[in-house]
């Protein structure tokens, strides 16, 4: 008799006759598959049911319940996460001995390990990219209070963004929420970072996946200018003289595009009311995210929102040039929408239409347009663009949505167990 007790957010019937009275290693379900992962101190196996792809984790219950807890918490203050699905508890196996805890979360579609980053299509200047999609992530996780305590590459997604990178928090196990870090928790935290992330790119290095001309530690330790740097625009008070105070939309404008809302401003006099002290408070992310949300119903990262705006702003300016009359932007979204994001879309084949999301493939097409116009010195058009591109870049990309590997041997990192 199988003795457990599943508390999941959403509908799990396809989970439920899953061997949850064996240890995770002894599993051997044909649900299971293999994904490209980093390494894991725990036991980790990926289930495929409902369509979807499932990572479970098993660790003690009191590991299993505050990780899950705290995921939600973050996801809750809109900080990129995994989506922590549910928790498997109570365990035994069929002797009535006890058994660890289960954490059940959604695999993050189109999601990479940073492994494969370097060993697959490259980003131009992919350590850069890197080390601002961790800054963000940072920047984030700390506004929330949250401590993480042992960040690494492997404790951490990566997802393509409009030519550049978005960071997600995979391990939680570590973490610490607090009402608000100290500036010596954030030093700490990511001094931390900085350490792991040298010695897992001396491993790339040794692998032959980083060129040896490179230096791992200096690359790591680029980490805390960068987060120095978004930290303080973030947070930092400004003052101004009372006669220019058009800088403070300038400023909430920068913050807008680093992709934050401004919840609260403070302003207070000074020096006799010569001066003004503006005050950032409380930042959000997902200013563009939710703007192109509001117009198109899109839900796009950051950066692609931010892509997607400029284009919708061209479309519009050129559509009110020739009727020679305003044209309301919500008007506009819906004919960009259809004649624009989906008209490109529409082009490809359906076979190859999931290797990226829409939002990214739209973006890459754009880019590939651009650079084709501008080799022949000519507009090359949108047909001859999207032909190009599905031939000599598309065609060959693997699948990311989710990426099952068929080696696991040579692909799978190794677990290492506590």
């Amino acid at each position: 008799m199988r003795n457990y007790t599943i508390t999941t957010l959403g509908a799990a019937t396809e989970l439920l006759d899953l061997p949850f009275d064996r240890p995770l290693e002894e599993w051997n379900d044909p649900r299971i598959v293999q994904v490209p992962r980093g390494i894991s101190r725990h036991v980790v196996r990926f289930v495929r049911a409902h369509n979807q792809i499932f990572a479970i984790k098993e660790a003690t219950e009191r590991y299993v319940l505050r990780e899950h807890h705290l995921l939600r918490e973050l996801a809750d203050a809109s900080v990129p996460v995994v989506d922590a699905f549910g928790t498997v508890i109570d365990r035994s196996d069929q002797q009535d001995h006890h058994l660890d805890g289960l954490l059940i979360t959604r695999h993050l579609p189109y999601s990479l390990p940073y492994r494969s980053l370097f060993t697959e299509r490259s980003l131009p200047d992919l350590r850069s990219r890197l080390l601002d999609a961790l800054a963000q992530l940072f920047v984030r996780l700390h506004l929330s209070g949250f401590f993480w305590g042992d960040c690494s590459l492997s404790n951490t997604l990566f997802r393509r963004d409009a030519g550049s990178l978005a960071a997600y928090l995979v391990d939680a196990e570590t973490g610490e929420m607090h009402p608000q870090l100290s500036r010596g928790q954030r030093s700490h935290d990511i001094s931390i970072a900085t350490e792991n992330i040298a010695g897992e790119l001396m491993d790339l290095q040794a692998g032959g996946y980083l060129s040896m001309d490179d230096d791992p530690v200096e690359t790591a330790m680029a980490l805390q200018p960068r987060y120095d740097k978004l930290w303080a625009e973030l947070t930092d008070d400004e003052v101004y003289p009372s006669g220019e105070s058009y800088r403070i939309e300038e400023r909430v404008r920068r913050l807008n595009s680093l992709g934050f809302d401004v919840s609260e401003i403070g302003i207070r006099t000074e020096d006799a009311g010569r001066k003004l002290r503006f005050e950032t408070h409380i930042v959000e992310p997902g200013h563009h995210q939710r703007r192109v949300y509001a117009l198109t119903g899109l839900r796009v990262q950051e950066n692609q929102a931010r892509q997607i705006l400029s284009d919708l702003a061209r479309f519009r300016a050129k559509w009110i040039e020739g009727v020679e009359h305003d044209i309301p932007e919500d008007l506009a979204a819906r004919r960009w929408l259809d004649e624009k994001f989906y008209g490109v879309l529409g082009m490809i084949p359906d076979r190859l239409r999931r290797k990226l999301p829409d939002a990214e493939l739209f973006h890459e097409i754009a880019e590939h347009r651009w650079l084709m116009s501008e080799q022949l010195g000519r507009d090359v058009g949108r047909q001859a663009a999207v032909d190009d591109y599905v031939k000599t870049v598309l065609s060959k990309l693997p699948d990311t949505a989710v990426r099952i590997l068929t080696d696991p041997i040579t692909e799978e990192m190794p677990v290492i167990r506590e």
